[in-house]
């Protein structure tokens, strides 16, 4: 492990000012969970660490039906997991939460980190691109904020630019949201997943999104176009899955062939269909 220069800045100006100065060789801190691990490991080489933790506000979680849900940035998994609002407006959310490593870890962990580290098998990245949640964004020119549907940019990559810190991500409210999480994975806890599913119905329009079967997380907009306005019949499930499949772009690894998660992406957008129909 090579040194590096420790900061924990109080406000997200100053944060802001850090990371910009270092000109892309810092790294944020936030639970640490990805990036402490890729410094040991030697795949990360920082300057310094921004330790956004002190600034404060960024550990809010925050609902209203006219704002829907606030995510700071520092709201750990475990926080996401138990809250009651969560719990009754956006199960799906804390579903995928649940599935990101063990108990410990979500101490740690928040869905923040989980998104801008861009891995391509994300857990929480579908429930939010089924939900068009939007990122919020403050970077030397000030606050911005982006749809979740461009913030993928390639696996480890996003739309972020240099300075840029996340401080939330934002739902909005649905009347109606029902729908799954499914994660297909070697083990049954603490494992990456070789594909992941979010399957909803979204105020009468069906939203799909997979992982670990692309660069980077995808919605599957033309099995969404081909569902819009028809009732879910075993036929149409079998064409929209079908299409789905058209979309994804999987590759072979140590977890799996890309064989393998085009069956799995198969089985778990069906699944996910099905159990709307009830």
């Amino acid at each position: 492990m090579k040194d590096f220069l420790y900061y924990k800045p109080k406000t997200i100006e100053e944060a802001c000012e850090i990371l910009t100065r270092y000109n892309g060789e810092a790294s944020i801190l936030n639970g640490g969970t990805d990036v402490i691990v890729r410094i040991h490991d030697g795949l990360n080489h920082p300057k310094a660490l921004v330790d956004i933790k002190g600034i404060s506000g960024l550990k809010t979680i925050s609902f209203s039906k006219e704002d829907g849900l606030v995510l700071g940035a520092c709201a750990n998994m475990n926080a996401v997991i138990n809250h009651k609002d969560i719990l009754e407006n956006y199960q799906i959310i804390a579903e995928a939460a649940h599935t990101v490593g063990s108990c410990q870890v979500r101490n740690r962990a928040t869905i923040i980190g989980n998104i801008t580290n861009a891995s391509p098998l994300a857990d929480t990245a579908t429930p939010l691109l089924a939900l068009d949640a939007v990122v919020e964004v403050f970077g030397v020119e000030g606050p911005r904020e982006i749809s979740i549907n461009d913030f993928f940019v390639f696996v480890r990559r996003t739309s972020l630019k240099v300075g840029d810190v996340v401080t939330a991500v934002k739902v909005p409210y649905y009347k109606e949201l029902k729908g799954s999480y499914q994660k297909h994975s070697r083990r049954d806890a603490v494992d990456l997943a070789t594909v992941c599913a979010s399957v909803l119905m979204v105020d009468g329009e069906i939203k799909i999104a997979l992982g670990s079967v692309a660069p980077t997380p995808i919605r599957c907009r033309k099995a969404e176009d081909f569902l819009r306005g028809k009732k879910l019949t075993e036929e149409l499930i079998k064409e929209a899955t079908h299409r789905a499949l058209e979309e994804v772009s999987p590759i072979s690894d140590v977890r799996a062939t890309k064989e393998y998660r085009e069956e799995i992406a198969r089985v778990l957008v069906s699944r996910g269909l099905r159990d709307l129909m009830g």
